[in-house]
C-alpha cells in the first residue's frame, strides 16, 4: 500500500473515531436526559405525595380544629347556663329613670342657607389705566364696567333676599317641628311621672306596666331565653303576681363533646348523660325563677312589692286535646323580707327555690311533670293583665311598648343566630341593641338603634349611628326603623358599614324568623313618632367647562313618563302635585331641583334627570365639554347629605341621561347613574320617554 492511500485511511478512521465519539457523547447526553426526568418525576412524586400528606394533615387539624370549637362552644354554653343567676344578678337594676327621654332636639341647622351671598367687589370691575385711549373709549368702557358691576349687584342682592326668605321660612319650619317633638318628650316624661305617682299610690296598671318594663328591659337573660309574661297587681296585699315562660328543655345542649374521626372523615359526637342534662335543665329552670324574682325586687324602688306569687310555664300540647296548653314546672310565693337575706351569687338555685323559699319545682321537668300553680293572675280581683308580643296576638309595631319593641328587635337578631341583648336607656350612647355575630368572616360587634317613626328617618339619624359605630369600635352599625329612609340616608350610608331596615323589611324579617309584627293602618303620629324638619330634598347641579345646560326631570313608571305634565323643565318649573321643582342654581351649584320624594305620585317608581344643551346660549355646542359632572344631595336646609356620580359628556351629543332615583320595595329610593346620549338635543330625549313633540 502506497504512503499515499495510508494517508487516506488515516483520514478515514479519524473520521470513523470523530463520529463514534459524537454518537456516545449523544447516547450519553440522552441517558443523561433521561435520568435527569427520571430524576425529576420523582422528584415531583415526591412533592406531591409531601404536599398531599401536608394537605391532609392540614385538613385533618382544620377538622379537628372545628371539633374543639364545638366543643368549647358547648361547654361555653354549659358554663353560661350554669351560671345563669350568678351573671344577672350583676345586671343593672330597672328604674324609672330608664324610661325618660332628655329634653333636647335636633338642633337647627340651616347648612349653606347660613351663608349670606358674596357681594361683587367694585374694585374688580374697574377699567385699565395704562395705555392710550380716546375720550369717548375710555369712557364707553367706563359704562360697560358700570353697568357689568350693576347687573352683577342686583343679582346678588336678589339672590341674598331669596336665601333670608327661604332661612326665615325654613326656621319658622323648624321652630314649630322643635316645639312638637319637645312637646312629645316632656308628655311622655310626664306620662313617666305618672307612673311614679301611680306606684307610689299602689296603682295596679301603673304596677302591672312597670314591672313588666323591667323584665322586658333586663339585660340578664342570654340568648334563647323567652320573655312571654301575663301579670296582675294585688293592691291590698301588695302582691304582684304573674306567669312568667322559662325556657324549653332544648335550651340544654344534648351533645357533650365532639372528636373528628380521620379513618372515618367524620365528627362524632358524645352524648350528655340524661341524667346530667335532667339536672342542668332543673338548675336552670330555678334560676330563671330567682332572677325574675331578683329583676323584680331590685326595680321596686318605691316599696310597691310586698311579695310576689310567681308561676313559671312552658309552653306544650295538652295530650288530651292535642291543643296547645301552658305546663306549669314550679312556682313560688316570694316574701320581700326573706328574699333580701338572700346571697344569690352564692345558693344552689335548686335548694333555694324549693328549701329557702319553700317554692315547688317539676321533678321531672324533661317530661313536662307539671306542678299546681300558685296564685294566677286571673285569681286577682280587678287586677291588671299585660301579654307581650309573644302571644297569638300579632302586634301593632306603631303602638307596641318602645321597651318592648326593642326586645323584639333583640329577639329578631337572636333568631338570625346572633347573640343579641337591649341596652339600659340611660348611658347607652345611643345604642340600644348590642349584638354579636359569630360569623368568622363577617361577623362581628353590630351595634343596633331603633326608630319608631311613621315619617321618613332624617338623614342625621343615620350620620349619627356611623358616629356611634365609630365611638363603640363596632364592625357594623344597623338602623331599624317602623317607616322608611329617605335618599339622604342611603346616600351617606353608601359604602359604609350601615345596614338599614326599612318598615316593610322588617315586617318580612319578622314572619321569616317566626316572629309577628304589623305596620298599623293610619298616618296621625302614635308614640315616638317622629315627623322631623321639612322631608323635601335639593338637588344641585354642577359641571366643569362653559357650556350652559337645561337639567330637568321625569316621573315615570319604568321607562315611560306618567304624562306631559311629569316632565319637569324651564316652561313646566313644576309638576302637578309641587313633588318635583325647578330652582335658580346659586353657587357652587349651575343648577337645582326641589324633591319631595314621599309626595311623588304613588305609580311613579322612577325619577330620571337629564340635561341637555341650552340651544339659544350655546346653539353650536355639544357635551363634550361637560366634564367633572356631579349632583350635590342637599337636605331642606342646604346641609350637604353626599355626591353623586354623573357620567361626562361625549362629542356629537345635546342630551345626556344623568341618572334616575328608582323606589325600592321598601319604599326608599336609590340612585342609579345614567350616561346614554343623544345627538338629538331635549327633544329626542323626551320623545325617548313616551312624550310627543309637535
Amino acid at each position: 500500500m502506497s504512503r499515499r492511500s495510508h494517508g487516506l485511511m488515516a483520514v478515514w478512521a479519524e473520521a470513523q473515531r470523530q463520529q463514534q465519539r459524537q454518537q456516545e457523547a449523544q447516547r450519553r447526553a440522552l441517558a443523561q436526559q433521561q435520568r435527569d426526568q427520571e430524576r425529576q418525576a420523582r422528584d415531583a412524586e415526591r412533592a406531591m405525595a409531601r404536599m398531599h400528606r401536608e394537605r391532609q394533615a392540614a385538613y385533618r387539624q382544620q377538622r379537628e380544629a372545628d371539633a374543639r370549637r364545638r366543643t368549647e362552644e358547648l361547654e361555653a354554653r354549659v358554663a353560661a347556663l350554669s351560671g345563669l343567676l350568678a351573671e344577672g344578678c350583676r345586671a343593672p337594676a330597672f328604674t324609672a329613670d330608664a324610661l325618660l327621654r332628655p329634653e333636647r332636639v335636633q338642633e337647627f341647622a340651616p347648612g349653606a342657607l347660613a351663608t349670606p351671598v358674596p357681594m361683587p367687589d367694585p374694585n374688580r370691575y374697574h377699567t385699565p389705566t395704562g395705555g392710550w385711549q380716546l375720550g369717548a373709549r375710555r369712557d364707553r368702557a367706563h359704562e360697560e364696567a358700570r353697568a357689568r358691576y350693576e347687573q352683577d349687584w342686583y343679582a346678588a342682592q336678589a339672590a341674598e333676599t331669596r336665601r333670608q326668605n327661604q332661612l326665615a321660612a325654613y326656621r319658622q319650619q323648624y321652630d314649630q317641628w322643635a316645639a312638637g317633638a319637645l312637646q312629645d318628650i316632656r308628655a311622655h316624661n310626664s306620662g313617666i311621672e305618672e307612673l311614679r305617682r301611680g306606684l307610689r299610690a299602689g296603682d295596679a296598671d301603673a304596677a302591672v306596666e312597670y314591672f313588666s318594663a323591667a323584665l322586658y328591659s333586663s339585660t340578664a337573660w342570654p340568648e334563647g331565653f323567652p320573655r312571654q309574661v301575663a301579670a296582675a297587681y294585688d293592691p291590698a296585699a301588695r302582691q304582684l303576681v304573674l306567669d312568667w315562660e322559662l325556657p324549653g328543655y332544648d335550651i340544654v345542649p344534648q351533645t357533650r363533646s365532639v372528636r373528628y374521626m380521620p379513618t372515618a372523615d367524620q365528627e362524632k359526637e358524645t352524648a350528655r348523660p340524661a341524667a346530667q342534662c335532667r339536672a342542668l335543665y332543673r338548675d336552670v329552670l330555678a334560676q330563671s325563677m330567682l332572677l325574675v324574682l331578683r329583676d323584680l325586687f331590685a326595680a321596686d324602688t318605691h316599696g310597691t312589692l310586698e311579695s310576689v306569687a310567681l308561676n313559671g310555664f312552658v309552653d306544650d300540647v295538652d295530650p288530651a286535646t292535642g291543643r296547645p296548653a301552658q305546663v306549669c314546672l314550679a312556682t313560688v310565693m316570694a316574701p320581700r323580707d326573706a328574699f333580701t337575706l338572700l346571697r344569690l351569687e352564692q345558693v344552689s338555685a335548686v335548694e333555694c327555690l324549693t328549701e329557702g323559699l319553700r317554692g315547688q319545682l317539676s321533678a321531672r321537668p324533661d317530661q313536662r311533670a307539671a306542678v299546681r300553680p300558685g296564685r294566677l293572675p286571673g285569681d286577682v280581683d280587678g287586677g291588671a293583665t299585660v301579654v307581650s308580643h309573644g302571644t297569638d296576638s300579632e302586634p301593632d309595631l306603631y303602638e307596641m311598648d318602645p321597651i318592648a319593641f326593642e326586645n323584639l328587635i333583640a329577639e329578631l337578631f337572636r333568631a338570625m343566630g346572633m347573640q343579641a341583648v337591649t341596652t339600659q336607656r340611660s348611658g347607652d350612647g345611643g345604642v340600644d341593641v348590642d349584638a354579636l355575630d359569630p360569623d368568622p368572616v363577617r361577623g362581628g360587634k353590630i351595634v343596633v338603634q331603633v326608630k319608631r317613626y311613621r315619617h321618613t328617618v332624617p338623614p342625621t339619624a343615620v350620620r349619627d349611628l356611623y358616629g356611634t359605630v365609630q365611638s363603640e369600635g363596632a364592625n357594623k352599625g344597623v338602623l331599624v326603623t317602623t317607616s322608611r329612609f329617605g335618599p339622604g340616608a342611603h346616600t351617606f350610608a353608601n359604602g359604609k358599614p350601615l345596614g338599614l331596615i326599612a318598615g316593610p323589611e322588617l315586617v318580612d324579617l319578622l314572619g321569616r324568623y317566626g316572629l309577628r309584627g304589623r305596620l298599623g293602618a293610619g298616618s296621625t303620629d302614635g308614640p315616638d313618632s317622629a315627623e322631623g324638619p321639612p322631608d323635601h330634598n335639593i338637588l344641585g347641579m354642577n359641571w366643569s367647562g362653559e357650556v350652559a345646560l337645561d337639567v330637568c326631570a321625569l316621573v315615570c313608571k319604568g321607562s315611560g313618563v306618567l304624562s306631559d305634565e311629569q316632565f319637569v323643565f324651564y316652561n313646566n318649573p313644576r309638576n302637578p302635585d309641587g313633588s318635583v321643582r325647578t330652582l335658580p342654581g346659586f353657587a357652587p351649584d349651575r343648577a337645582a331641583m326641589q324633591v319631595r320624594f314621599e309626595g311623588l305620585p304613588a305609580d311613579a317608581d322612577r325619577l330620571v334627570l337629564v340635561a341637555a344643551i341650552d340651544p339659544q346660549v350655546n346653539p353650536d355646542a355639544d357635551l363634550s365639554g361637560f366634564t367633572e359632572a356631579r349632583i350635590r344631595l342637599l337636605d331642606a336646609s342646604g346641609e350637604e347629605l353626599g355626591q353623586l356620580e354623573v357620567s361626562d359628556g361625549r362629542s356629537g351629543e345635546t342630551a345626556l341621561v344623568l341618572g334616575s332615583f328608582r323606589r325600592r320595595a321598601g319604599g326608599d329610593w336609590d340612585f342609579v347613574i345614567g350616561g346614554k346620549g343623544f345627538a338629538g338635543g331635549l327633544e329626542e330625549l323626551v320623545q325617548e320617554y313616551g312624550i310627543e313633540v309637535g
